[in-house]
Order: C-alpha cells, then structure tokens, then sequence
C-alpha cells in the first residue's frame, strides 16, 4: 500500500515539476557587447513568444523547463537556448554576415528594417564618430540621400539649414527634430558623442508624427545603459585648431591704383604706397577649439542608467574670443522596471551654451568691410589708432578691427529638456504608455555700443557720448503629453499585426522682456560700467501698452489623435497605415482641425520560395507609399485682428521721451479663412543586399506636392499693411512640386583577418517646380540686390524653381560705338539699350521686341542643386584604422554681391581680364566710377555655379592592443588625427559655396557669408 501511495505522490510531483513554468528575463547583445534590438525570440514548437527592447532585455512568461528559446536576428546566426531554470540569461548572438541597422526607430516604437515600408535612413554613433562634429547636423550632409545641409554662417555655434526632399515651402522648411521623443528646435543643444543613432524619415510614414512633420522627422536616439551589466566609463576628447578655409583673390595695391584710375579715367590721380594691408590676414586667425567628453552606463537586473558630461570651447576664425561659443552639457537617462509589467523611463539633459556675437555676414559685416575696404589704407594711423574710412563713402564699410574691438554682443542660453514616461503591458497583447516631455529655455542677450568713431557718416559711428547698453531677456517652454495604447498580436504563425492608437497634446509659450540705455553715467565708454541701471535714459523693451495687448508673448497649443495598423503575413506582405487629426491654434474655429491620412505596402522578395535558396541575393524589398501631411508653421493669430502695432508718436517738435504719445494700433492684417498647408508625397522605392550582404542597395523615386501654400499676400497700402508694425495678411495661394531619385550602394567585406573595407555612394537628384500662385501678377518676389538699390533677385512663379534668380541675361561686352549706334538705328524705341556704352555688358532681347527693357528679364539661376552626392570609404588593417568623406552639390547657383559698388572699393582680380578697349575683354566689363547698366541692374553677370565638390572629412586612427589595455584594466585606447573640412573644388569666387540664409525667398545671396572653417584635430577615445 505504502509503494502505491509512494508512486502516485511521485507521478503527481512528476506532472508538476514537468509543468512548472517560469518567467524567462535576459539581455541580447553582439560579439561586441553592443545590445541588439529587434531580435526575435519564439518558443521552439510553439506559438509564444516575443522580441528584445531597444536596449536588448526581453521578457518571455509561461515558459516550461526544457522548452528551447529560439533567438533570430537578421545578419546573425540564429542561436538556440534550453530553459533549465528561471536565471537570467545573457545572449551572444554572432555575425553571419555584415547588415548594418537593422532596427529602425519610426513614431512612438521601432520596428526591424526588414518590416519598414517607408523611406528611412539611418546614422549610427560610429559615423558621427569618424566625423567627430561640432553639431549632429554636420554629420548628415552626404550621409544620408535625401537630405541637404547649408550653413547659415561658419562662426562657432551657428546653426545649419536642414532640407529633407527640397523646399516644400517658402516659408519654414525646417523638419521635425526630437531627441528622445522630446521635441528640439535648436540642435546646438545636443552633444554630438551622445547619439547613439539618428533615423531620418523622409516620406509619408513620417504622417505619424502629424502637422510638425511635413517637412521631415529626423528621430535622434541618445545612448543609454543596459540592465545587468557592471558600470562602465567612456572619455573622449580632442584639442585642435581652425583656420579660414578660403581668401576671395583680391586686388593688391598696385592693381587696385590702376583699376581706380582707369575708372577715374584719370593716369595720374590714385598712388599706392610700397606697402598696403591685407585686410584679409588681419582678420582671419589660427583659432583653437577643445572638446571633452565622459560617460558611464550600467544596470542591475531592474534598471539600466546612463550619464555624461561634456564641455565644448571654440574660438572663430574671425575674432578669435571675441567670438567664442562654449557648451557644457549634462545627460541623463535611467530605466527602472517598478513591476514585471511596469516600466518607467526618464531623461534629463541640461545645457548651458555662451556665444560672443560679431557682425559675421551680410551687409556691415566683419567680413563684408575686410573684403571692401581699399588695400591702399593702413591699419593704424601715425598716432597708433585704427585707421578711419575716407575715400570709400558707403556708410557701411569700416576698419574691421576697430569693428571687432568695439564690439561687445553676448548670448547666453540655459536649456532644459526632460522626459518621463510609463510603460503597462497586460494580457500579453497590450502596452500602455503614457510620455511628458518639456523643454525649459532661458536667453539672455546682452550688449554694448561703446562711442567710437569709423570715418565721416559711417552707419557703426557713436557719437555726443550715446553709447548703448542692450540688456535682453527671452523665457520659452514647451510640453508634449503623448498617451498611446498598443496591441500586438500574431494569427496562426503567420499572421503578424501591430495596431496603435493615441492622443497628443503640445503647447509652446514664450515671454519676451529687458530694457535699453542710453549714456553711460559720469562719461564713461568702459564695458565695465555697461549695465542699464547705468545709463542716463533707460527704455523698456515693451511700453505697458504693449505688455497689457500681449505683444511680449506666444501661446501655440496643438491637440492631436492618431492611429496606425501595420500588418504583416509571414513577413513577406507588409502594409502600414495611419490616420491624424490635428487641431492647431494658428487656425479659426472653421478651419482649425486638418484630417490627415497615409499608408505604405511591402514586399519581401526574397522570402519568395523562388528567391529564398538564391545563392547570391541575400534580401530583396519592394516598397511603396502615399500619404497626406498638414503643415500649419506660420504667424500666430493669422486669422485674428490685434492691436499689436507700432503706435507711438510725436507731440513736439524737439522731441523728448516726454513728448512721445503711446498708444495701441492695429497689427497684421488678419485673414480669417487661412487653413492647412497640405502636402503629397508620394514614395516607391527598393532595398536589396547581394552576395552574402556585402553590396547594400537602396533607391528611392518619389513626388511631394504641397498645395495651399501659406504665404504672406501682395496687397495694397490703402489696407494698412504697410504702417509701423503691420503687414500683409497670410494666405493660401501657392503648389509647390519636388520630384526626384535617391541612389545609395556600399560594400562591406572583411577581405582577411587584419584587413576590412568599406566604401558607400549616395546620389540625389531633385525638381523643384512651382506649380500655382495666387497673386494679382501671378508671381511674388524676394531677395535683394546691391544696397539701396530696390532691385529684387528671386521670384516665386508658375513654372519655375522656388526661388530663382530673376534678371537679364548676357551676350558678352559691346565692343565699339558703331556696334551699338547700329542697333539704335534698327531699334522701334529709338534705343536698343538706354545707358550702354563700349565696355558694357550686352543684354539679351529675349522677348524680341527690339529693344532692352524689363521685358527681357527671365531666369538666369537658381539655388537648388539639381544633384548632391555623398562618398564615404574606410578601412582598417590591424590596428590602425582610415576613414574619409566627400560631399558634392551640382547645379546650384549663389548671387555675387559682396562687392560695394564705390570707387574706392576693392575688387577680385578677375577685374584684371576687364574690357580696356576695344576687343580687350568680351566678358569682364569695363571699370566705372559711377552708376552703370552692368552694376544697377541684376544680371547674370553677378550670378555664378556655385556647383562644388567638399572634402568634408579624413581621419586616421590607431588602436591600442587588447593585451597591453588589459594591464591597465582599460578595454579600448585609440588615437586619432582628423581634418575637417579640408578642401572645397568649386569655381565659385565667394567664400563659401554651401552657404545659405535659409528664406526659399532670398536664398543663395551672397552678401559676404562667414566660412565653414578648415579643422584639424588630435583626439583619443578610452573605454574602461
């Protein structure tokens, strides 16, 4: 009886042990260390399973001892684990073959890039590393097909123009940045060494992210620490120095004396001295630049953390410290599993950045007056003072180092960005989340105009002791609540779907305040009495008026709902879908919530039973998409009268502050009707890898048609618009088109144990085309020409590029008299060319009327390049290790119009070639002392290919041995030398051929852009 009951209890006990189930948790990583992403991860024989986080923990419940966990990743070899007990497990997954990013970051998730339907691109920390920038969007120019990066300025801490896919608008072009999820308007903020990937998502599939993503999504991910792993530091830094990475060939002094005497027409009038001054040397310097950075990261089985700290210190090229940029930066992230199915995820960045301000680019600039100024003129005078302008009269050109000297212009940012989020699954199929994010930003701007005195009326003179003192301030925040549900679920093993939906509320507000003063008390020109409490006259920033109407704030509020199913049918059919609702406050109650919908389809080819034992293509997508996006970044309160104009005026006469009325005015003029800027774009495109992933293939065709473009009006006077802070009201009268080809190719092979290469090659080709506008003349023009002169260069029209150069076009020089008295003799008007004489430049009578006139002006450029291109290689042979890159923009044209048109101004020595005399010259026209047809009207003559292939990077490493690093209880030590920047191949004459104001409206107008500067760098990177 007892041997009985015995083997009853033992088969009883047998059931429950074979029963017995347990709750697997682990980690994912490569060889490396590096965590996977995306790995999926199936119960052998059964339909349960499931996938590693971005960080590469998993969780998988319900599982029995003995079951084998099958763990599959693209470009690995598939690996199987039996489960003896409930310990944590700790995978190595082993490369089978090179596939880089296979997990791609897309709206509130991510998703392997087998599955993605839409047109992303990927950079990862290794080649931001190589690239080693001082700003993360330097490190997608030629990177990433698609995207064109132009600088706005290359003084230190200037800001880049992102375009995604051409100008959609010719208004804000800006794409959506978010680092983190958390929305980021100035990317100064971010440290480059940070990232750990940056996914920019280019087409329709960005629609998930609604009414801020028109123009583009670029997701930047921050690096973060893994649960159940030992702490580890990180410290990298580099010391270098800058220098000018071109000088504009300029008239010497001899040169320059002859040029003003054969415009004077005069042999004896103008002398230059044995010596003159290179203005250029004086201003441009050796400008050192430093960067440090230090890092750690680990976990425990329930959290994972991060943190870093990192100080940047750059002088410019031009002022050395006077103009500085420094940046210190805080990160944080931490991820802490409160339950087995709640989890909670914070970030923390804070920055603070402090930026000396000169006058860098346009019309006053430094640059502007070391390019203009006469080479004949010395430095300083005989007392030892700068020397003051007086031969040239423009108002604007002064001596460059007095400029520098006596200016005193610093901004000082405080910024902080926060996230917290929370993360409930239940019922194995659901996960609610729920985000805040906010951004905090304090700036503070402050200046000093010392008296000082640049020559007889020139526009920087402070004279009768009125110097100034600027103490600005600005506070902005921002908030973005996002709450979303999704469900995920597979059918009979090969029905795999995903299903989202969420709200998301965002609203932005700023407050603007600070105060201006006049005179320094007891005489004093010293910066180190300038504050305003100082001053003899202190003027508020706003008058109470203007406080009480609100005209020192904003408030944008945005409130969205959005939805997306993606499906999948054993991973070879694949669809996505997405529909948004947004409702923006920049909108009347009519037209103030846009409906918003797009949709994507895939195929995996190669999972085909007839492609699936190819022998040399390794992958094989197809895809496709379309979609509809709103965009509403426009003024805000367009659709509202306020009383937010300029309204103080004069009561006497002798005017005091005393007799100044303030009162209220209308503001811009208000259009009630203004709705959503729509966008269409359309997405078909493949990827494909061959012979053992080695060759990766990707391309891209797509349209993107924006309609109901937001523009500001052409309207008459009689309307107000054109009173003290009014203007033209906001409307929608305008189609934009972009059509174009992205091609990317790279091989990646190991070709033997202690040599591996890389090579890459990106092309893009890009229409823009403008399709419609609403104007009473069916154009609207911008940009401008000369100073003074009200000649505008760009215009918006039906047919034509936004934002082409709109002039005459050239025929070479007229030659002698006779040549143009016969073409008057034949012209209907009397005169075929009004003004012309020998030596001027022949106009082109393209509307063939017989005679020049504004009828013959057409296009004669635009700014949009027609082809970018990228090309990257690298290898490394044992220790020592190469990269480079180069970056190429064909087919864009930029204005010459650094040039003052004065006498006394110097010119570039391609006025040596000019015409003097007949048959001398048939392209550089004659010297002029005065007006003329060549320089008061816009023509071809002053517009140039600035077409240019850069060198934009070459580093050359050399890493330590893992046996002496061990030693030392360091796991990696290298060294490098890097040059950024290196050389530009363009026959652009201007400074800097990639440079950009950013206005779709006068973009491409050189008024003496501030260069990108040539780096060179010594840095190292240590892991221990």
């Amino acid at each position: 009886m007892k041997s009985f009951l015995l083997s009853i209890f033992l088969s009883v006990m047998g059931v429950v042990v074979t029963a017995q189930t347990y709750e697997i948790n682990g980690t994912v990583a490569d060889n490396s260390g590096m965590p996977l992403p995306g790995v999926s991860i199936v119960v052998k024989n059964a339909s349960k399973g499931g996938s590693t986080d971005f960080d590469g923990n998993f969780t998988i419940s319900n599982v029995q001892k003995g079951e084998v966990l099958v763990f599959s990743y693209m470009g690995y070899t598939t690996k199987e684990v039996v489960v003896n007990d409930s310990s944590a497990l700790s995978v190595v997954l082993v490369e089978d073959r090179q596939s880089l990013d296979e997990v791609v970051v897309i709206g509130y998730g991510t998703q392997k890039k087998k599955e993605v339907t839409g047109a992303v691109s990927v950079v990862d920390s290794k080649a931001i590393e190589k690239l080693n920038p001082t700003r993360i969007e330097q490190a997608l120019q030629g990177q990433v097909s698609g995207v064109n990066i132009t600088s706005s300025s290359g003084s230190p801490g200037s800001g880049s123009n992102i375009r995604i896919r051409g100008i959609s608008t010719n208004g804000d072009n800006r794409p959506l940045i978010l680092v983190d999820g958390n929305v980021v308007e100035d990317l100064s903020v971010i440290n480059p060494s940070d990232i750990k990937s940056v996914n920019v998502l280019k087409d329709a599939t960005a629609g998930i992210y609604g009414v801020r993503a028109a123009n583009g999504v670029i997701l930047i991910i921050t690096k973060s620490g893994r649960k159940d792993s030992e702490l580890k530091y990180q410290f990298d830094s580099y010391v270098g120095f800058q220098e000018t990475s071109k000088k504009l060939d300029l008239l010497n002094p001899r040169d320059f004396a002859i040029y003003v005497n054969d415009a004077s027409k005069k042999t004896k009038f103008f002398v230059y001295p044995n010596e003159g001054t290179d203005w250029q040397d004086e201003v441009f310097n050796l400008a050192p630049i430093t960067n440090t950075n230090f890092s750690a990261s680990g976990g425990t089985k329930k959290s994972a953390y991060s943190f870093g700290l990192s100080y940047l210190n750059q002088d410019g090229i031009v002022g050395l410290d006077k103009a500085n940029y420094n940046r210190l930066t805080g990160r944080l992230s931490y991820q802490y599993d409160l339950l087995e199915n709640l989890k909670l995820s914070a970030t923390g960045l804070y920055t603070h950045s402090e930026k000396n301000h000169l006058p860098e680019g346009g019309i006053g600039s430094i640059l502007y007056s070391a390019v203009n100024l006469n080479p004949n003129l010395s430095l300083r005078d005989e007392n030892g003072n700068y020397s003051v302008v007086e031969e040239i009269k423009q108002v604007e050109i002064a001596n460059p180092l007095a400029q520098i000297d006596n200016t005193y212009n610093t901004s000082r940012v405080d910024k902080i960005s926060a996230t917290v989020g929370i993360d409930y699954s239940f019922l194995e199929n659901f996960t609610v989340s729920s985000k805040f994010q906010m951004n905090h930003a304090t700036v503070l701007d402050d200046s000093f105009r010392p008296e000082a005195y640049y020559g007889p009326s020139k526009s920087a003179n402070v004279n009768d002791g009125k110097n100034t003192v600027v103490d600005h301030g600005a506070v902005f925040d921002d908030y973005t609540w996002d709450n979303y549900i999704n469900y995920t679920n597979t059918f009979n093993d090969d029905h795999n779907l995903t299903v989202l939906l969420g709200t998301s509320v965002f609203k932005t507000k700023g407050e603007f305040y600070g105060s201006d003063g006049v005179t320094l008390k007891d005489g004093s020109n010293s910066i180190k009495d300038a504050f305003v409490e100082n001053t003899e006259q202190i003027n508020p920033r706003f008058t109470d008026a203007q406080i009480a109407l609100g005209a020192n704030v904003f408030d944008v509020r945005l409130l969205s709902y959005f939805t997306r199913l993606q499906y999948n049918y054993k991973g070879k059919y694949l669809f996505s879908g997405v529909f948004r609702r947004d409702g923006s406050s920049k909108f009347g109650p009519e037209n103030k919530f846009g409906y918003f919908p797009s949709g994507s389809i895939g195929w995996n080819v190669s999972e085909e039973d007839f492609l699936s034992d190819s022998s040399w293509i390794t992958s094989l997508k197809l895809r496709a998409s379309y979609g509809i996006i709103g965009n509403d970044r426009i003024s805000d309160y367009g659709y509202l009268s306020r009383l937010n104009g300029a309204a103080t005026y004069v009561s006497n006469l002798e005017v005091t502050r005393d007799d100044l009325l303030v009162g209220v005015a209308e503001g811009r003029v208000s259009n009630p009707e203004i709705r959503w800027e729509k966008q269409k774009t359309g997405n078909i495109g493949f990827d494909a890898s061959i012979l053992d992933s080695k060759i990766s293939i990707s391309m891209d065709a797509y349209s993107k048609e924006t309609e109901d473009l937001l523009i500001n009006a052409q309207a008459s006077g009689l309307i107000g618009a054109a009173a003290p802070g009014s203007g033209t009201p906001t409307i929608n009268a305008g189609t934009v088109r972009n059509r174009g080809l992205e091609f990317k190719i790279g091989y990646n092979d190991n070709l033997s144990d202690n040599f591996k290469f890389n090579v890459s090659y990106n092309i893009s080709t890009l229409e823009n085309e403008v399709l419609f506008v609403e104007s009473e003349n069916g154009f609207i023009m911008g940009g401008e020409y000369g100073v003074g002169l009200g000649i505008q260069t760009s215009r918006m029209e039906a047919g034509q590029p936004l934002g082409y150069f709109y002039g005459y076009k050239t025929d070479g020089l007229y030659q002698t008299f006779e040549e143009i008295d016969a073409l008057n003799e034949a012209a209907p008007e009397g005169l075929y060319h009004n003004g012309a004489g020998p030596g001027d430049l022949k106009f082109v009578d393209t509307n063939e009327n017989g005679y020049i006139d504004d009828g013959d002006k057409t296009y004669i450029g635009d700014p949009i390049p027609d082809v970018t291109m990228g090309f990257n290689l690298g290898f490394s042979y044992k220790n020592f290790d190469f990269s480079s890159a180069a970056f190429a923009s064909l087919g864009n044209d930029m204005v010459r119009d650094y040039e003052r048109k004065d006498l006394y101004a110097n010119r570039g020595t391609y006025m040596l070639d000019r015409w003097q005399g007949t048959n001398t010259s048939n392209s550089v026209p004659r010297a002029a002392s005065g007006k003329s047809i060549n320089t008061d009207n816009f023509n071809d003559f002053h517009v140039e290919d600035a077409s240019y292939v850069r060198i934009q990077n070459v580093q050359i490493g050399y890493n330590f041995n893992e046996e002496v690093l061990e030693r030392f209880g360091m796991e990696k030590l290298r060294v490098y030398v890097s040059g950024n920047n290196l050389h530009t191949f363009t026959k652009y004459k201007g400074y800097d051929p990639s440079a950009s104001s950013g206005n779709p409206l006068s973009s491409g107008i050189d008024k003496g852009f501030y260069p990108v500067a040539k780096t060179y760098l010594l840095g190292l990177n240590l892991k221990f």
